[in-house]
């Protein structure tokens, strides 16, 4: 009896392991990479997006974004004209020259090298 429920126990963690990696995994796909589609995409959000970094407009970008993600504790109104030109490079497909402005901002590497270092993840470990 007592192996039956640790073989159900196991099965059970590692099916939410996987279970895990597939939701994470997918919600972390589309962020830096204008070609994906994230959560909260639109017809209608995606034109207003593409107006504001057109027009280099923070307050509208601001708004639309609504305080979700790292990337709205990092961009501001100072450097928003440099987040739009690595959203421009991206779509270009000039993703070294996107991501060198990336990490000046602290966004994007996926491995904590920017300034940001990652919020602390694997660092000392």
């Amino acid at each position: 009896m007592n192996t039956k429920k640790l073989l159900m126990g196991v099965s059970a963690l590692a099916l939410t392991a996987v279970v895990g990696t597939m939701v994470a995994g997918s919600v972390a796909a589309y962020q830096g990479d204008p070609a994906k589609k994230g959560p909260n995409y639109t017809p209608e959000r995606h034109e207003a997006m593409t107006q504001a970094f057109e027009k280099k407009d923070y307050n509208a970008w601001k708004n639309l974004m609504n305080g979700r993600g790292r990337v709205t504790q990092l961009v501001n109104a100072e450097n928003f004209g440099r987040f739009a030109e690595a959203h421009k490079l991206a779509l270009a497909g000039k993703t070294d020259e996107a991501n060198k402005i990336k990490a000046e901002l602290g966004l994007g590497l996926r491995n904590g090298s920017g300034m940001g270092q990652g919020m602390g993840y694997g660092r000392n470990r």
